[in-house]
């Protein structure tokens, strides 16, 4: 009996090793979740050709590169950009679908007719603005009104908004106007001359707005998130006196931020984001999850013990 309990327990332990092997941590970075029908689309910073997407119906297995062209929803050419393609955002709207991103320094929106894509520009084409912007964010507001908040590399990097057109087709440049700069201890731990705070994030929760973004340079190992309120889209912001809420103090890993808010079938609202390779190497950034609450008073928490990396499922 004695032989036989240790030859199942043998089993069993090469079992779990065989799942860890036939999985892989998902490797994108300034990532984000678009949920679509039952079925998760996870996109990032992951390819210098465009964007990588994985899908998932559950949050825990997840495909390998499933996008319409090899693997990716965006393919260099199809659009905007040759180089630099980070920090995609998806969302839907009249049966159609849209990435707003970044490539060669500069924000573009694409079409397509599904989450896989492909996503294109029948006239590639980039966003009004500065010369260098980056990290785009479309928020639509209740009245239906459109935003786009984004980067600004100006004395730093420098959040701002835009009222968007309604037809995705530009912002209207009048309206551009400054929300957030680091200008805080934690936000510039190494009193750098060109702080950082990037990554824009914005929902609504009776009737206050909640602008998440994350601040250091993002080798820093304390490149962490925070978030400021407002009674207006267009503010002014007041930055939470907690800050930062996600840092490697309550993830245990260097360089927690730079993601983005998605909510559950079930409602459950979760942060994606990306972290450090590992705590001696920025490396190929590792993407994970944790949850997301608001306290009675409208504070937003996350609870470090529902922390966990995503993982690509590979065939046997």
């Amino acid at each position: 009996m004695r032989n036989l309990c240790l030859i199942l327990l043998h089993c069993l332990l090469m079992l779990n090793v065989s799942a860890q092997q036939n999985k892989d941590t998902l490797k994108l970075a300034d990532p984000t979740i678009f949920l679509d029908k039952g079925t998760y689309y996870l996109y990032g910073t992951s390819s210098p050709n465009g964007f990588l997407v994985y899908t998932s119906r559950d949050l825990k297995h997840w495909s390998a590169p499933a996008g319409k062209r090899n693997g990716l929803a965006l393919l260099k050419g199809d659009s905007y950009g040759k180089s630099g393609f980070w920090a995609p955002q998806v969302w839907t709207s009249n049966g159609k679908y849209y990435m707003a991103y970044t490539a060669d320094e500069n924000i573009a929106i694409a079409e397509s007719n599904s989450p896989l894509g492909p996503f294109i520009q029948t006239a590639p084409k980039r966003i009004s603005g500065s010369d260098k912007q980056i990290d785009p964010y479309v928020f639509k507001d209740s009245d239906g009104k459109l935003y786009l908040y984004h980067v600004r590399l100006q004395s730093g990097n420098r959040i701002y908004v835009a009222r968007l057109k309604e037809d995705l087709s530009d912002i209207y440049p009048e309206t551009a106007i400054e929300c957030i700069n680091a200008e805080e201890p934690w936000e510039n731990t190494d009193k750098v001359s060109w702080p950082v705070a990037e990554g824009p994030t914005v929902i609504k929760r009776e009737n206050l707005y909640y602008l998440f973004y994350s601040a250091n340079d993002f080798r820093n190992k304390s490149y962490s998130v925070g978030y400021a309120t407002s009674e207006s889209p267009l503010g002014p912001w007041k930055k939470f006196a907690g800050n930062p809420i996600i840092s490697y103090k309550n993830t245990g890993h260097n360089g927690s931020g730079h993601g983005d808010i998605f909510s559950s079938t079930k409602g459950t609202l979760y942060y994606v984001f990306h972290t450090h390779s590992s705590a001696q190497n920025v490396g190929q950034r590792k993407t994970a999850i944790v949850n997301l609450a608001f306290s009675k008073q409208g504070s937003a928490t996350i609870d470090p013990a529902s922390f966990r990396f995503l993982f690509e499922n590979k065939p046997r």
